[in-house]
């Protein structure tokens, strides 16, 4: 068959082969825990804030500034107190229900829209986790993210996990956006503060700017070697993302053999650059105020390991835990 299909058709078969590959859900599941999580975070904290009416609703209802928002505020009658906050309840509620695992799909895109709609409204308050969080949402529509560590598993099942397989490739999409997402961050990193050209000082002038502190930052002069080792590495990170993919092909075609791909497999990018992720993702919030960027953010980072591969790192850290320690 092989040599009747040719380059091309052995090539077309592999793509397909892979793409209808199934594996248990863990990964999925726990992607759209952190996204529904992402939605009530990103949504509660405009109504903790008390910031619905002056940035949401238009100014003949007593917000600050004419609004006319997208097509499903405009259809729904425009941006009114009414509109507004049923929007706001709706989204609350989808994001509720896409965390429990009920109806995933639709609370996916119940959300999804929500999200639209409410950023919509003001552009200039829109931030840029919005827009990836809405790509996390279409994502999950594509997903079966409720066979497992769901609501539903546990009504089907009577259990709230099970070894039920999923298509794969959606998880794949997961990991392409978020490469594209870091990808695309480092490159948009060219003022010369983030080079050696700059001494990489951006992080230093980043976090003197008081709209991202939490408080006086004036301290950071004395360990600011400390900084421009962050600034390195975060850009140099973010811009050499593919390498990732290129990790997760080698480890997939282990069977091809190779030394360089040996080699490379040893390196274990993946693994490293996920837990570097992880180190600027908690820091983040520690230092500067970006609402739930590393909320929406951190919610793929799952999808970038095999399910058996989550079950051995979650017994790992099980048998690491402190109660464990003294035999309790």
């Amino acid at each position: 068959m092989s040599r009747i299909l040719g380059a091309p058709g052995r090539a077309w078969l592999r793509w397909v082969d892979r793409i209808g590959r199934r594996e248990s859900g863990e990964a999925l599941a726990l992607f759209r825990i952190g996204s529904g999580a992402a939605v009530v975070a990103s949504v509660l904290s405009v109504v903790m804030a008390g910031l619905v009416r002056p940035i949401w609703i238009d100014a003949a209802h007593g917000g600050i500034l004419p609004l006319t928002g997208g097509w499903l505020v405009q259809a729904l009658g425009g941006a009114t107190p009414s509109v507004v906050w049923g929007l706001v309840v709706v989204t609350l509620l989808a994001g509720v229900t896409l965390t429990l695992g009920i109806a995933g799909r639709v609370s996916a895109l119940v959300a999804a829209q929500g999200m639209l709609a409410l950023t919509s409204l003001d552009t200039d308050t829109r931030c840029s986790y919005d827009p990836l969080l809405v790509n996390s949402l279409w994502l999950l529509v594509l997903a079966d993210s409720t066979a497992t560590l769901s609501v539903q598993c546990r009504r089907r099942h009577g259990r709230w996990m099970d070894a039920r397989l999923v298509a794969a490739w959606p998880r794949y999409l997961i990991i392409v956006q978020l490469v594209v997402l870091y990808t695309a961050t480092g490159l948009h990193k060219i003022s010369l503060s983030w080079t050696p050209g700059g001494g990489f000082s951006a992080l230093y002038y980043i976090l003197q700017q008081p709209s991202w502190q939490h408080g006086d930052m004036t301290w950071l002069a004395h360990v600011y070697p400390v900084t421009q080792v962050g600034t390195a590495v975060t850009w140099i990170w973010e811009l050499t993302w593919p390498l990732v993919l290129l990790a997760l092909y080698v480890r997939s075609t282990a069977e091809r053999g190779g030394r360089a791909r040996r080699w490379f497999d040893r390196l274990r990018l993946r693994t490293v650059y996920a837990v570097i992720g992880l180190g600027i993702h908690l820091t983040i919030p520690l230092v500067m105020v970006v609402g739930p960027f590393s909320l929406v953010t951190l919610a793929y980072y799952p999808c970038l390991f095999r399910a058996e591969e989550l079950r051995a790192m979650g017994r790992g850290c099980a048998r690491r835990w402190p109660w464990r320690r003294g035999g309790g």
